[in-house]
């Protein structure tokens, strides 16, 4: 299967380079890494929330957690929680729901990133669906999606009040 329509043209449109590996089926960010044979900190997952009304997509590394204070401080927000599939699935019509890939401004939505993501010199994440990661030259990432960098998230054996998948 291929990545979804709108990143796939994106990319080739902005002539960017990148590598599509095909898995098999995987739904958790550690079942992804692990069929895709990449380090947890090493592949990004989205988290969808909703913060003073307005959909947020929140990328992090995945063995991180989201912690929804250090967001709604980072952000200014008042409320901010954590959206269902059902929530956000109409947003992403050509992506199958929970495989986004971190490109929130090709669907209309502010993408976050936490800041332990800027580490590294390459990206990978889903593709849009649940067999396949793109990897990426991290600048070509950053330029492209423009998101908000903020320390959002902390390792996931962290006992803090945090959310991740």
């Amino acid at each position: 299967m291929s990545i979804c329509t709108k990143l796939k043209t994106f990319l080739d449109d902005h002539r960017v380079r990148y590598v599509v590996t095909t898995h098999s089926p995987a739904f958790t960010s550690q079942e992804i890494a692990a069929s895709a044979h990449i380090r947890g900190k090493n592949l990004v997952k989205c988290v969808m929330v909703k913060g003073d009304g307005r959909h947020y997509m929140v990328a992090m590394t995945a063995n991180q957690r989201l912690n929804l204070d250090w967001l709604r401080g980072a952000l200014g927000l008042h409320t901010v929680r954590l959206e269902s599939e059902e929530d956000f699935r109409p947003l992403f019509g050509d992506c199958e729901v929970g495989a986004m890939p971190p490109f929130g401004n090709l669907y209309g939505i502010p993408v976050v990133v936490d800041a332990e993501v800027y580490e590294d010199d390459e990206i990978a994440f889903n593709g849009g669906n649940h067999t396949s990661v793109v990897k990426m030259a991290f600048d070509d990432f950053d330029r492209l999606v423009q998101p908000t960098k903020a320390v959002v998230a902390m390792p996931q054996t962290s006992r803090h009040t945090s959310v991740g998948a």
